[in-house]
């Protein structure tokens, strides 16, 4: 499927364009739906940016790592990456899938306290709830594209098998005389805190994205940095040298 095959939303932008205005900030609370205690960011964003920008800002600020498919469902239209081909099998008269790089937040989203929800993995089906809190005017304050003001919570691991297998792997790895405790350590990398966030993190990383529609790969190159885990570095004993010293 190509392009063409998405609908475009009336009125949007064809991607790579810019936006001349920077119109309003937008304050969007985002919380995973059916998990408790809740996992929530709040985040500011610029009402022109593409949905295909703002799901590059969600895989950062959450803390995904974008190996999934993913589609926003906005009143009754779903918008996502054509290269999904989410519209292979749809069948005639079904609406379609249109292009998340050519309309913009502020197109989709016109008002406060409108929702709506964007659904990572379909496997998994982690579903965001995504609600405009409130439409500020732009005061020059915001630096980029995103900033995180608020937030709590780690976000879960991948493929750790959605809401019900989030619940076990919690439960497992709080256990110690739970008999997959090792083994499930092991496989989350060795460490998980459920309640770990760290807010100036995400933001630091919400900034290294410069890209009005972020390709795969440029947002890849920060998730990757992001997660990076730096190798430790092992002191090395100093060898005494066998040389006699000179007189």
């Amino acid at each position: 499927m190509t392009k063409s095959n998405i609908i475009p939303f009336p009125g949007s932008r064809q991607p790579g364009t810019k936006q001349s205005d920077t119109g309003s900030i937008y304050r969007l609370r985002v919380e995973l739906e059916e998990i408790e205690p809740v996992i929530y960011r709040v985040l500011l964003v610029r009402g022109t940016i593409g949905l295909d920008l703002l799901h590059a800002i969600l895989q950062v600020a959450i803390g995904w790592t974008n190996s999934h498919l993913h589609k926003f469902n906005i009143g009754d239209s779903e918008y996502s990456d054509p290269e999904f081909n989410l519209n292979e099998d749809a069948f005639e008269g079904q609406k379609l899938v249109e292009d998340e790089a050519i309309v913009n937040l502020d197109e989709v989203a016109p008002r406060k306290g409108f929702p709506f929800s964007y659904e990572y993995d379909f496997g998994d089906s982690w579903e965001h709830r995504i609600t405009v809190e409130d439409i500020l005017p732009d005061d020059g304050t915001l630096a980029g594209f995103a900033e995180c003001i608020d937030g709590k919570r780690a976000c879960p691991p991948e493929d750790c098998g959605g809401v019900p297998g989030y619940a076990d792997f919690v439960e497992t790895i709080t256990d110690p005389e739970n008999e997959e405790y090792e083994s499930m350590l092991e496989w989350v990398g060795g460490a998980f805190d459920p309640e770990a966030f760290d807010i100036k993190k995400v933001n630091r990383f919400l900034k290294k994205i410069k890209w009005e529609n972020p390709t795969v790969e440029q947002l890849a190159k920060v998730l990757m940095e992001r997660d990076a885990i730096r190798p430790v570095k092992k002191k090395t004993a100093k060898r005494k040298s066998t040389k006699k010293a000179k007189r």
